[in-house]
């Protein structure tokens, strides 16, 4: 399934969030400052990838090194990163795929669950969430829910990294994890303290 986002993807992403605000357009970085590589993405169909940009970004807005914008404060950044979540879900859902917009949500619950248990300074399994999401999009994998669940509850995450792996691949699975572990990394947020 691995595709390349191009810049069209990436433009549109941009234009979207600076029509909807001008909070968002001062927060935008300059054209050559963007990094316009995708991430998880690749691992899902392609008609979906600017949606899943989009709530990817949203998602490093949180919690890492966002690629296209560069908010000055806190709070412009979570709300920023709350209305990616939001218009991404949204192009999800106009895709007419129920089940990938219920994934989607599912998979955001359990990365946010995931950062409120673990301590500070311990490292987030996020990534194998993300990927096994994004590689068993709209329900072609009956074991992701539970697989979620397993992660979750009792912090094993080798069932996800299973199906992420059955579904897209070795090497697309570990080239995903290594771009959202340098996305993500202690130190890699851009969110100041308050």
């Amino acid at each position: 399934m691995q595709h390349k986002a191009d810049g069209a993807l990436w433009d549109a992403l941009a234009a979207e969030a600076a029509q909807e605000s001008p909070l968002w357009a001062a927060a935008l970085r300059d054209a050559g400052e963007r990094e316009e590589t995708p991430v998880f993405s690749p691992l899902a169909p392609a008609r979906l990838a600017l949606g899943l940009e989009t709530i990817y970004e949203g998602y490093l807005m949180h919690y890492g090194r966002p690629r296209l914008f560069a908010a000055e404060d806190r709070d412009t950044q979570i709300l920023l990163g709350d209305y990616l979540y939001a218009h991404g879900l949204v192009r999800i859902a106009e895709t007419g795929d129920v089940q990938a917009v219920a994934d989607l949500a599912a998979l955001l619950s359990v990365c946010a669950q995931l950062r409120a248990d673990v301590a500070p300074g311990r490292p987030v399994p996020d990534g194998v969430v993300w990927a096994a999401t994004l590689a068993c999009l709209g329900g072609s994998e009956p074991g992701l829910p539970v697989a979620r669940a397993e992660l979750r509850d009792r912090g094993e995450p080798g069932a996800l990294a299973d199906l992420a792996v059955r579904a897209a691949g070795p090497e697309a699975v570990d080239r995903a994890l290594a771009r959202h572990a340098e996305r993500t990394a202690a130190g890699a947020t851009t969110i100041p303290p308050r």
